[in-house]
């Protein structure tokens, strides 16, 4: 009998996802209305309706806290931007790059790389789009390229010791960080050199859309003066600007406050310091209503989605099915599987479902065919919210960089899934090269 529900479960699962991916995918609905009626629908039809809205608050209040980080940093990143604090950078940019689109493309990938060091996929989203959207639109090029570009790179550094899913996979295995991370340095370099590869393929197909932009002289000299007009300071303030936001940058990295509390400290220091008079600030902060509103609406959409997706064990009971279909003869190169399936399986399952709750059933399963834990370990950084978490409906980061760069949703993911698989065959055929996991 027992069996028999979570067979009924499961089932309800994968009809859940694929619901919500075809609605999304092929625009029948928006995202967060497909969000919210699916949930209510799979909720019914499984049975849940007298538990359905305790299921649902649990969601929200699971992504309350990003929500929150989401309204600050994008009011902050905003008020940035209406100063100029990214005005020099941006036009310096563009004078080197003397309005080629390749050089564009290739300067988006490398500034990710280093911003991506934070170990924060939001805020490398945050700082990288603030500061090279204006490029693309000056430019006329295509805001999907950018979207890709900085996913394949933030997605790649996620990989970090410090980020997310390594941190997950080392307590979920009871695993070292290093064991995980040292063997994994080859196959990271190796991602990074295909996003920088997968970049110029797309630079190069922007010039050859778009051709080199020549600017005028007298373009290219206004580009100068401003720059030098915003270093100067005057009523935008630069230093003080540019010293607030690197000061935030290295309190973020070394974690002294939660990153909500950290963004609105800072905020509400700009705000004052910049816009003194009352009714100015507030005019700043309704100027910006727009983009904070429409991506915490998502991300608590999203909240109501994982929380129905959790509480009726749909999650659970499709985790169970995954682990019982795998054959005996495929156990010793269970971490090969576990590497190839870690990207799609973004579409299923949140981070810390696949760390916290499939990962350790696979480690569990591979270790019975003499797998070590550490390596499936391995296997699932590859993919699952490292390369694919900018591809997932159940990360709010993702609706982040798509509501900064002002892209659909389902446009973004089918530009960006053939070179994030890319990514991960790459990295999966160096870690079988470089012994990291066993074929």
């Amino acid at each position: 009998m027992q069996r028999g529900i979570w067979v009924v479960l499961s089932i309800l699962g994968f009809c859940m996802i694929a619901t919500f991916l075809f609605l999304v995918i092929f625009k029948r609905l928006s995202v967060v209305v497909a969000f919210v009626f699916v949930s209510v629908a799979f909720a019914l039809i499984g049975g849940f309706g007298e538990n359905m809205g305790e299921m649902m608050m649990d969601g929200i209040i699971t992504v309350a806290p990003t929500a929150v980080m989401i309204v600050f940093a994008i009011l902050y990143f905003g008020l940035m931007i209406d100063v100029g604090l990214f005005d020099p950078m941006v036009s310096r940019i563009l004078t080197f790059v003397k309005g080629d689109p390749l050089k564009v493309v290739m300067a988006t990938a490398i500034i990710t790389i280093i911003v991506g060091l934070d170990g924060d996929g939001s805020s490398t989203f945050m700082i990288t789009i603030s500061a090279m959207l204006p490029l693309y639109k000056r430019l006329g090029m295509n805001r999907l390229v950018l979207a890709c570009v900085v996913a394949l790179a933030a997605g790649v550094m996620n990989i970090i010791p410090w980020g997310g899913p390594l941190v997950r996979a080392s307590a979920s295995l009871g695993v070292e960080v290093s064991d995980l991370f040292i063997p994994l340095i080859p196959v990271m370099i190796s991602g990074l050199l295909w996003t920088l590869f997968s970049s110029y393929i797309l630079g190069k197909k922007e010039r050859d859309r778009l051709g080199v932009i020549n600017l005028e002289a007298t373009q290219t000299k206004g580009l100068a003066e401003q720059a030098v007009a915003a270093e100067k300071g005057g009523t935008h303030l630069f230093w003080f600007n540019l010293l607030l936001t690197l000061t935030l940058m290295v309190l973020l990295v070394m974690e002294v406050l939660p990153i909500q509390i950290l963004f609105a400290i800072a905020f509400t220091i700009a705000l004052f310091v910049n816009f003194p008079n009352p009714k100015e600030q507030q005019e700043r902060i309704l100027s910006h209503a727009h983009s904070f509103v429409t991506i915490s609406t998502l991300v608590f959409a999203a909240g109501i989605f994982i929380g129905v997706f959790s509480g009726t064990k749909m999650m659970d009971a499709m985790a169970n099915s995954i682990v019982s279909i795998v054959p005996d003869w495929l156990g010793p190169h269970l971490a090969l599987v576990v590497a190839l399936t870690s990207l799609p399986l973004n579409f299923i399952f949140s981070p810390d479902a696949y760390y916290f709750g499939i990962l350790p059933i696979l480690s569990e399963t591979a270790a019975n065919f003499g797998v070590n834990p550490a390596e499936v370990g391995r296997a699932a950084l590859l993919g699952h919210s490292t390369v694919g978490f900018p591809l997932s409906p159940l990360v709010p980061a993702t609706f982040i960089l798509i509501g900064l760069v002002g892209v659909d949703f389902g446009e973004h993911q089918k530009f960006l899934l053939k070179w994030a698989i890319g990514t991960t065959v790459v990295m999966t055929i160096i870690a079988v090269l470089t012994g990291a996991i066993p074929f």
